[in-house]
C-alpha cells in the first residue's frame, strides 16, 4: 500500500482532501422515502481549511433539512434567500466561526461548502431529503446518484467564475464552473448505506448495481452495501462512489405500497393532502392510433464502453414494439447528427431489417450536442412520440428543454437514461413537461422490461383535458397546477390544501379520445393528522409548477419572491434559496485568518471507457505513453477524449482543480459525422424473410451509410437457408428429458468489471416435465427463429385456413418452442419480442371465431409465456368464450401439456 493510500487523498499540489466518507441512512416507507446523506470531514492539516464538495441528489428529491455537527454539538441549518445565505456563511467564516452552506446548482446538483474545519477535528454535515415513492405492478425502484459526472459544455468561454469547477463558464452554460467538479482516478473516500424498508409486509429487495446485505426485522427489511474486495483501502461495508445505487423492491400485491389519501394538519392552520390514484383504463382500450415515432440515440464519447451497447439493445427492442402502419425514423448524434432516413418511413419488415443494420454500425465518439437533434426529432413528429436514449450528461439542460417545448405540438418525449451515472434532471423535465415518461437502465438490469414499460405508457389508454371538482369538502392551492393526463396503470398524484376537516369526494373529468371520462374518489380530510412530509412535498410541487411557468420581466420577479417566501416558510432548498448553518465559536476554537480552500474531487465514473482504456482501445495519439502518461501534468494536449468533449470543454481527470486548456480532439470518422443524411432510397416492393434484401447487405452496407455487423450478416445468410425452419422444429421434435431453462444472456451488455459486484438474480418459470414430444434448439437457431417474427408481431404460417388462423397457429407453436428454452416475456433479452407476440395474439383472438381450437391454442400459449398480471387479466377476458380453456388457466402443468397436444394437431 503506498503512502498516499495510508494517509488519505491528496490534490496534485500535495494538499490533503478533508472528505473522509459518505453515509446514507433512512427509511423507505409506504408512500415516501426519507433519506439522510452524511458527509464526514476531517482536517489532518495544521491549519483551518474550507472544503467544497459538489455532489448529486435525485432530481425529484425535496431537501428538508441540513445540519452540521462539530465537536459533538449538532447545529441545525436554516433556509434563506440564496445571496443572504452566502453572506451569512461568509461573515461567519471571516469572523472565525464554523459554518456550512448548501447551494442547489441544478435540480440534481448541489454544492456543500464547509468552512473553518479545525485541525484534528471531525465534522459531520447531514443533508436530508424526501421522495415520493410509487409502485407499478407491485415493484418500486429507488435510485441514489453518487457523483456528478463530467458533462459536455457547449458554447464559447464567457463570464467570470463563481465556482471551483474544472470547466469555465460559457455563453450557453454560464454556471459550468459550478457543475464540473474535478475528477480523480484515486478517490479513497467511500460510501456506506443503511436503509430500513417498511411497507407493512415482506418485500424482495434486489440490486443490479451493488452487492447487498439484506436482513429481515419482522415485516421490515434492512439493507446495507457489501464491500467490494477489489478495494482494499475501504473498511467493512464501504464501497466506491462511482456508480448509482439502484434498489428494486417487489411485492406480490401491486397496490400495497400506495396509500390513496395522506394528510397533514395541526390543530391550527390549513391542512395538506396528497391524493394518489392508479387508473384502470383497460375498458377504454381501443385499437391504438398509428404512431409517428422518432428515436434519438446518443453516440457521444460519454456513451463509450457499456452504455452504447445498452442503448443499441434497447433501440432494437423499441423498434420491435412498433406496429405495421406506424412511421418511424432514427437519429444518432454526437457533435453533429445523422438520420436513418431523410424522413419518417413506414414500419415494415424491410425497414425493420434496414434499421437493425444501421443501428449496429453506430459508434461512440464526440460531444453531446443534443439540442439540434431533439428539435429536429420534435419537428419531424410534432404530435407523435420522440424516444431519447442518452446518459443525459449535458450542461445546457434549460436551453434544450425550452427548444423542445417550442418545437412540439402535442408530441411526447419518452426517455431511456442509459448507464451507471445518468444525469436525470433533463430527462425527468422532458417527461413531465411533455406528458411523457422516463426509464433508467443500469448495467445488469433487464432491458426488455424497461422497453415494455415505456411503450406500454406511450400506447396505453389515457385521459386528457382533466378537470377536478370537489364535493362535500373545499380544496385550494392545488399542485401541479396543470394537471397531467391519467395513464392506464400509472400512479397519478394531486396535492392540495384544505381549511376545514370533512368527508366528501373528488371527481376527475376529462376525455379519452373523443369520449367523456369521469372518476370519483372518496376524500376524508381529518382535523388532526401527523404526516409533515406531505406538507413539504406539496410546497415542493407548488414551487416546481411556478418554476415551469417561464415568466419574464416583472412577473418573473414577483414569482421569484413568491418562491422564496414559500421555500423559507417550509425550509426547502431551491434555485433561489439555500441552507446555511453557523456554529458560534469561542476561545481557542475560533479561527483567525482566511482558511485555504480544498476542492473535493469525485470518482471517475464506472464503465466509462475513457477512464479505463485497454491497450487496444487507446487512440493513436495516446499510444505512446498510455492513459497515465496522457494525464500527466504539463501534457494537456495528450489528454484522452474524455466524455467526447472538445479538449477545451472537458473536466480534467485529476485530483486537483485544473484550469488547463488547449489541445484539440481530432475530427470524428467521416462515416459518423456526415452533416446531412443521405437521400431516401426507393425501397421497392416489400420483401419476405430471406429475400434478396439480405444479399443487398452482404458486403455490410446498410441504408444511409449504416453497416451490418458480421454476426447479423451471418444470421441473415442463415435465415435465407432455413426455409421451413418453423415447420421442421415442430414436426421433427424428438422426445427428451425436460431441461433447465437457458441462462439469461443480458450479461453480455453489463460491464465486465461489475460481474463480481452486482448480484442479479433472474427468476424463470420452472420447466415442467412433459409427456409429449418437445425439441431443444441451439442458441443460434433461437436467434434465427426470432428473426423471422413479422413486423406485426406474429409468425407466418402455412397450411389451410385464412391468414389469421395460419398466423395464430404458427405464432403459438413458435412461443411453445421458445418456452421450452426458458424464453418468456420476462426474458432479459428476448422478452420484448415475446410480449409483442402475446399482444398480437390478443388482438387477433376476435378473428378466430371459426377456429376455436386455434383460439384456444393461441390464448393458452399466450398465458404460459406472459409474465405480467395485467396481461394475464386481458387473456382471461379473451378466454371467457372458450369454456374448455378457462378452467385450465389455474393449473399451469395441465395447461402446458394440453397446449403441447393441441400444437401437434
Amino acid at each position: 500500500m503506498n503512502e498516499q493510500a495510508k494517509c488519505g487523498l491528496f490534490t496534485r499540489e500535495g494538499a490533503q482532501v478533508p472528505l473522509q466518507g459518505v453515509e446514507v441512512t433512512g427509511e423507505l416507507l409506504g408512500g415516501h422515502a426519507r433519506v439522510r446523506v452524511t458527509q464526514r470531514y476531517r482536517n489532518d492539516e495544521k491549519k483551518p481549511v474550507e472544503a467544497i464538495y459538489v455532489f448529486p441528489l435525485p432530481s425529484d428529491a425535496t431537501l428538508s433539512a441540513f445540519s452540521m455537527t462539530c465537536a459533538g454539538r449538532r447545529v441545525a441549518g436554516v433556509v434563506k434567500e440564496r445571496e443572504a445565505a452566502f453572506r451569512a456563511y461568509d461573515d461567519a467564516i471571516t469572523e472565525g466561526h464554523g459554518a456550512a452552506l448548501l447551494d442547489q446548482e441544478r435540480a440534481n446538483v448541489f454544492t456543500a461548502q464547509v468552512g473553518n474545519l479545525l485541525p484534528g477535528e471531525e465534522t459531520l454535515v447531514e443533508v436530508e431529503f424526501l421522495q415520493t415513492l410509487t409502485a407499478e405492478e407491485g415493484s418500486v425502484r429507488w435510485m441514489l446518484p453518487t457523483l456528478v459526472a463530467p458533462r459536455y459544455i457547449p458554447g464559447p468561454v464567457h463570464g467570470d467564475r463563481t465556482g471551483h469547477g474544472s470547466a469555465a463558464p460559457t455563453t450557453r452554460v454560464p454556471d459550468a464552473d459550478r457543475i464540473s467538479p474535478p475528477t480523480s482516478l484515486n478517490v479513497d473516500y467511500g460510501l456506506r448505506m443503511d436503509l430500513l424498508i417498511d411497507v407493512g409486509r415482506d418485500v424482495v429487495v434486489e440490486s443490479p448495481s451493488h452487492r447487498l446485505t439484506v436482513t429481515k426485522e419482522g415485516t421490515r427489511t434492512r439493507v446495507k452495501l457489501q464491500r467490494d474486495s477489489l478495494y482494499r483501502n475501504f473498511a467493512g461495508d464501504e464501497v466506491e462512489l462511482n456508480r448509482d445505487v439502484v434498489l428494486t423492491m417487489r411485492n406480490a400485491n401491486p397496490d400495497v405500497m400506495l396509500t390513496p389519501v395522506v394528510t397533514h394538519r395541526k390543530a391550527e392552520g390549513p391542512g395538506t393532502f396528497a391524493l394518489t390514484v392508479v387508473p384502470d383504463l383497460l375498458n377504454l382500450a381501443t385499437t391504438p392510433p398509428r404512431q409517428e415515432v422518432v428515436f434519438v440515440v446518443d453516440t457521444s464519447g460519454s456513451m463509450a464502453g457499456d452504455s452504447l451497447p445498452q442503448a443499441q439493445a434497447a433501440l432494437r427492442l423499441c423498434l420491435r414494439h412498433l406496429r405495421e402502419g406506424d412511421r418511424f425514423n432514427v437519429i444518432a448524434f454526437e457533435n453533429s447528427f445523422r438520420t436513418f432516413s431523410a424522413q419518417t418511413v413506414p414500419f415494415t419488415q424491410r425497414t425493420l431489417e434496414q434499421a437493425d443494420a444501421w443501428v449496429a454500425g453506430l459508434k461512440a465518439y464526440g460531444g453531446t450536442e443534443l439540442l439540434e437533434p431533439m428539435v429536429s426529432a420534435m419537428k419531424a413528429a410534432p404530435d407523435g412520440v420522440v424516444v431519447l436514449l442518452t446518459d443525459g450528461q449535458v450542461g445546457n439542460e434549460s436551453e434544450i428543454l425550452n427548444a423542445v417545448l417550442a418545437a412540439r405540438g402535442t408530441g411526447r418525449v419518452f426517455s431511456f437514461g442509459i448507464g451507471t451515472n445518468v444525469s436525470d434532471a433533463l430527462l425527468r423535465d422532458l417527461a413531465r413537461r411533455t406528458d411523457g415518461a422516463v426509464e433508467f437502465i443500469h448495467p445488469g438490469e433487464r432491458i426488455d422490461e424497461k422497453v415494455v414499460a415505456q411503450f406500454s405508457r406511450a400506447l396505453a389508454p389515457r385521459v386528457t383535458d382533466l378537470e377536478v371538482r370537489f364535493d362535500g369538502v373545499e380544496a385550494s392551492e392545488l399542485a401541479p397546477s396543470t394537471l397531467p393526463p391519467l395513464v392506464d396503470g400509472t400512479p397519478w398524484t394531486l396535492f392540495g390544501r384544505y381549511a376545514q376537516a370533512g368527508t366528501g369526494s373528488v371527481t376527475l373529468k376529462g376525455k379519452s379520445g373523443r369520449e367523456p371520462f369521469s372518476l370519483t374518489v372518496r376524500l376524508d380530510l381529518p382535523a388532526l393528522s401527523d404526516r409533515p412530509v406531505v406538507e413539504k412535498l406539496w410546497a415542493a410541487e407548488r414551487i416546481r409548477g411556478w418554476m415551469d411557468a417561464g415568466l419574464v420581466g416583472r412577473r418573473a420577479e414577483a414569482m421569484k419572491e413568491r418562491i422564496v417566501k414559500l421555500a423559507i416558510e417550509h425550509q426547502l432548498a431551491t434555485q433561489y434559496t439555500s441552507f446555511v448553518v453557523v456554529e458560534e465559536r469561542q476561545g481557542d476554537r475560533r479561527a483567525s485568518g482566511t482558511p485555504e480552500t480544498r476542492v473535493v474531487p469525485v470518482n471517475a465514473p464506472a464503465g466509462w471507457s475513457m477512464f479505463n482504456q485497454a491497450p487496444g482501445d487507446v487512440d493513436d495519439d495516446e499510444a505512446e505513453g498510455g492513459l497515465a502518461d496522457a494525464m500527466a501534468p504539463g501534457r494537456p494536449g495528450k489528454m484522452p477524449a474524455m466524455r467526447g468533449m472538445p479538449q477545451k470543454k472537458m473536466a480534467a481527470p485529476a485530483a486537483a482543480v485544473s484550469r488547463s486548456r488547449g489541445g484539440a480532439v481530432p475530427p470524428p470518422p467521416p462515416s459518423l459525422s456526415a452533416p446531412a443524411p443521405a437521400p431516401a432510397r426507393d425501397l421497392g416492393p416489400e420483401p419476405t424473410t430471406g429475400s434478396s434484401f439480405h444479399a443487398e447487405l452482404a458486403d455490410g452496407a446498410g441504408p444511409a451509410g449504416g453497416r451490418a455487423a458480421p454476426m447479423e450478416r451471418k444470421e441473415q445468410e442463415s435465415a435465407k437457408q432455413k426455409g421451413g425452419f418453423l415447420e421442421r422444429l415442430v414436426s421433427a421434435a424428438k422426445p427428451r428429458k425436460a431441461a433447465a431453462p437457458a441462462a439469461p444472456s443480458l450479461q453480455q451488455h453489463a460491464p465486465r468489471a461489475q460481474e463480481d459486484k452486482a448480484e442479479v438474480r433472474y427468476e424463470q418459470e420452472e420447466v415442467l416435465p412433459l409427456s409429449v414430444a418437445e425439441s431443444s434448439i441451439p442458441t443460434e437457431d433461437v436467434g434465427s427463429l426470432l428473426g423471422q417474427q413479422l413486423a406485426n408481431g406474429l409468425w407466418a404460417g402455412t397450411g389451410e385456413g385464412p391468414e389469421p388462423v395460419r398466423q395464430a397457429r404458427a405464432t403459438a407453436r413458435v412461443l411453445l418452442v421458445l418456452l421450452r428454452e426458458g424464453i418468456t416475456s420476462s426474458h432479459p433479452l428476448h422478452g420484448a419480442q415475446v410480449k409483442k407476440a402475446v399482444d398480437a395474439l390478443l388482438a387477433l383472438a376476435a378473428q378466430l371465431g371459426q377456429a376455436p381450437d386455434v383460439a384456444e391454442l393461441a390464448l393458452g400459449v399466450a398465458w404460459l409465456v406472459a409474465a405480467g398480471p395485467r396481461t394475464r387479466g386481458r387473456i382471461e377476458q379473451a378466454a371467457k368464450p372458450l369454456p374448455g380453456l378457462g378452467g385450465r388457466l389455474e393449473d399451469t402443468a395441465a395447461l402446458r401439456q394440453h397446449m403441447e397436444t393441441l400444437a401437434t394437431r
